[in-house]
């Protein structure tokens, strides 16, 4: 049985017609093996970073800190070989322990960025055991624009020390109506020890 709107099918059989909502396009996949950085840079190896999509999405499978209670890091690099671009963001988090005896929903203050060159924290104080990493994804939307900022949103989820579920939401945008053209992730301290990010344009 079809949707139909004022007599035009949206959904048919459970899929969704031609013409409406974007697809996936995959462009590239790094995978971490003790790297200091996983960068993604528009015409190098591959990689689509431009006009072609008005938004990207990165997915991060598994990333793993060499080092204990590491934050996953990105920046934004707008035309120089810099990943500084200027970024200002804010942060919360949702909770939840192992032991099911604490919870919490938390404006992460420390976390945020007010017109700073430094890396944005997107997963803080990921556990670097054999069972410990972070998951999540990160929106980057029309990178190659010269009128706008350039706004992203990311959404993770990590394994913290401490034995808690911990849900880290990061919005904000790079202050600057220079193209990005290069996106770098990281971890603050140490290297990825293991994990893969791919990036996806939205078509």
């Amino acid at each position: 049985m079809a949707l139909k709107s004022n007599g035009t099918t949206i959904f048919d059989a459970g899929a969704i017609a031609s013409g409406f909502g974007g697809s996936m396009v995959f462009i590239k996949k790094l995978t971490a093996s003790s790297d200091a950085t996983l960068s993604f840079v528009d015409g190098a190896s591959g990689v689509v970073l431009d006009n072609t999509y008005k938004e990207y999405l990165f997915t991060f499978n598994n990333m793993h800190p060499a080092t204990n209670s590491a934050y996953l890091t990105v920046g934004f690099r707008d035309g120089g070989t810099d990943y500084d671009a200027v970024k200002t963001t804010n942060a919360f988090v949702s909770q939840h322990n192992e032991a099911g005896n604490s919870s919490g929903l938390n404006y992460g203050s420390s976390w945020d960025l007010a017109q700073s060159t430094s890396p944005q924290p997107l997963a803080p104080a990921i556990g670097n055991q054999n069972d410990e990493c972070c998951s999540g994804t990160l929106h980057l939307f029309n990178p190659s624009s010269t009128t706008f900022v350039k706004h992203f949103i990311s959404n993770i989820n990590q394994y913290h020390p401490d034995d808690f579920s911990q849900n880290w939401f990061v919005a904000g945008y790079c202050n600057t109506t220079t193209a990005i053209d290069g996106v770098q992730f990281k971890m603050n301290t140490g290297n990825i020890d293991a994990g893969d990010i791919c990036l996806y344009g939205i078509a």
